[in-house]
């Protein structure tokens, strides 16, 4: 199983900001780190890739299962990427704006279903 944090050693992609969404992200590998009990909450690491017109893009991110069977994102701001996304002059964005466009990736994929499946939840 791939781990989630090897994308920090993929090559850098450049991508447009507002193509980045055209993305075809698909699921490599979803790792449960605590598998949790009454005391505390399950949590582990996904991770996603995509083909790009220069090279793989990934995305990776910690997830926690909070009460009553639902799946989170630990952190929506800790996304790791190998991507680096511009605008349209080239300029690399601002964290701010790149954290958002890329929550807005990964909540458009089905990354729950995932985890569920990694926890046996069906």
């Amino acid at each position: 199983m791939t781990p989630a944090w090897i994308v920090y050693a993929w090559p850098r992609i450049l991508c447009e900001a507002r193509r980045a969404p055209c993305l075809q992200f698909a699921h490599l590998s979803t790792r449960v780190l605590v598998a949790g009990d009454a005391a505390r909450p399950s949590t582990g690491q996904t991770l996603w890739f995509g083909e790009s017109g220069h090279g793989a893009a990934g995305v990776a991110w910690d997830w926690v299962r909070l009460p009553y069977g639902v799946v989170a994102m630990a952190d929506p701001m800790a996304l790791i990427t190998n991507l680096q996304l511009v605008n349209t002059a080239g300029e690399v964005l601002a964290p701010m704006e790149s954290v958002r466009q890329l929550n807005e990736i990964v909540h458009a994929l089905p990354w729950q279903s995932e985890v569920q499946r990694a926890l046996g939840v069906h």
